[in-house]
C-alpha cells in the first residue's frame, strides 16, 4: 500500500500549523502528532511539525512522540529565551529570535527548533512570519530536501535571518529621513523621542542577532552535533548574513547616537541664541530705565530740572545710546 494512503489525516489540533512526513526529498503524507513518532522511526523517513504557541498538552504529546528532554520542553513552553544551541542526547535544541515591525515598533518573537534523527519540530511564539513559504520552497527542491533534518534547520534559520532585512531597511529609511531633517532644522520633541525609541529597538535587535551568530558557527563546524558536510557551508552563509546585519545595526546605532547628540547641541545653541537676544534687549532697555529712574526721584533740587531743553536732550541721549548698543549687538550677532 502507498505510504500516503497509510497515513491518516492530521487532526485539526489547536497550535499545529503543519505536520508532514517526508522521504527521498518529497512530502508523502500529512500525519497527526500522535502518529508522528512512529513515522519518524521508519528508515528513510522524517517528520516536520510546525507549531504556533502550542498549549502545554500538545507539547507533552510532542515530547512523548520524540522523547524530548523536559528542560527543552519547558524552555519551548515559557519562551523568553536567549538565542542558544543545546544538545540533549541525540536531539538538538535551537532557540532563535524573530523580528517584525508592528505599528512602527520592533516586535520580537521566538522560534524553538527540535532537531533529531527522523524529526524536526518548530515552535513559534510572538511576532513571527509563518514558515509556510519555507516549507513550500524546500518541498520544491527535492534534491536539497533529501538532506533531511539538516537542510530544514538551515532553511528555517536562513528565513529568520532574511526577515531581519525588511526591518533594517525600514529603520534605515526612517533614520535617513530624520537625519535629513536634522540638517535643515531643529528636531521636534516627537522626533527626538523617536530617535531614542529607534536606538532602543536596535539594541534589542542586536541582542537577538549576536548570539545567533555563535549558534550558526557551532552548526557550521559541527561542534555539538554532526552536520552533513554539504550543509556546513550553508550555515556559514547564514553566519555571514548575521554579521552583516550586526554591522548595519552598529552603524545605525552610531548614526542615531550622533543625531541624538546633534539635536541636543542644536537645542542648546538655540537656547544660547535666545538668551543672548534677551540679554541684549535687557541691556538696551536698561538705559532708558536707569535715566528715567534717576529723574523720577522726588528731590526738589536736581540739575536740569528748570532747563528748557532738558527733556529733548535726555530723550535724544537715550535714543543715541540705545542706537549705539543696538548697532554693537547687531554687529556681534546678538540680535
Amino acid at each position: 500500500m502507498d505510504i500516503a494512503t497509510q497515513a491518516s489525516s492530521p487532526n485539526k489540533t489547536p497550535g499545529v500549523v503543519a505536520s508532514g512526513v517526508y522521504t527521498g526529498g518529497r512530502r508523502v503524507a500529512d500525519v497527526p502528532v500522535e502518529e508522528a513518532g512512529d513515522w519518524a522511526r521508519r528508515p528513510g523517513h522524517f517528520v516536520w511539525i510546525g507549531l504556533y504557541e502550542p498549549p502545554s498538552d500538545l507539547l507533552a504529546q510532542v515530547q512523548a512522540q520524540f522523547g524530548l528532554h523536559p528542560l527543552a520542553i519547558e524552555d519551548a513552553q515559557t519562551a523568553h529565551q536567549r538565542p542558544k544551541l543545546e544538545r540533549y542526547g541525540d536531539c538538538l535544541f535551537v532557540v532563535s529570535r524573530t523580528a517584525q515591525l508592528v505599528d512602527g515598533r520592533l516586535a520580537l518573537g521566538e522560534t524553538h527548533l527540535f532537531v533529531g534523527r527522523g524529526f524536526v519540530v518548530t515552535v513559534r511564539h510572538g511576532a513571527s512570519v509563518s514558515y509556510g513559504p519555507v516549507r513550500e520552497k524546500t518541498e520544491a527542491c527535492p534534491k536539497l530536501l533529501a538532506h533531511g533534518e539538516d537542510y530544514i534547520l538551515y532553511a528555517v534559520l536562513d528565513f529568520i535571518v532574511d526577515n531581519y532585512g525588511p526591518v533594517m531597511e525600514t529603520v534605515m529609511a526612517e533614520v535617513e529621513a530624520i537625519e535629513d531633517c536634522l540638517l535643515k532644522r531643529e528636531l521636534l520633541p516627537a522626533e527626538v523621542e523617536r530617535l531614542y525609541l529607534l536606538r532602543r529597538d536596535l539594541l534589542r535587535l542586536r541582542t537577538a542577532v549576536v548570539p545567533l551568530v555563535e549558534v550558526c558557527r557551532k552548526l557550521e563546524h559541527g561542534d555539538m552535533v554532526a552536520i552533513d558536510e554539504e550543509m556546513q557551508p550553508l550555515f556559514r552563509d547564514v553566519s555571514d548574513h548575521l554579521i552583516r546585519v550586526q554591522d548595519e545595526i552598529d552603524a545605525l546605532r552610531e548614526v542615531l547616537a550622533f543625531a541624538f547628540e546633534a539635536s541636543l547641541m542644536l537645542g542648546q545653541a538655540q537656547q544660547t541664541r535666545i538668551t543672548r537676544r534677551l540679554a541684549a534687549w535687557a541691556a538696551i532697555l536698561a538705559v532708558p530705565t536707569a535715566i528715567a529712574g534717576i529723574y523720577g526721584m522726588n528731590f526738589e533740587v536736581m540739575p536740569e530740572l528748570k532747563w528748557r531743553y532738558g527733556y529733548f536732550v535726555v530723550l535724544g541721549g537715550i535714543f543715541a545710546i540705545c542706537a549705539v548698543l543696538y548697532w554693537r549687538f547687531r554687529k556681534n550677532d546678538w540680535l
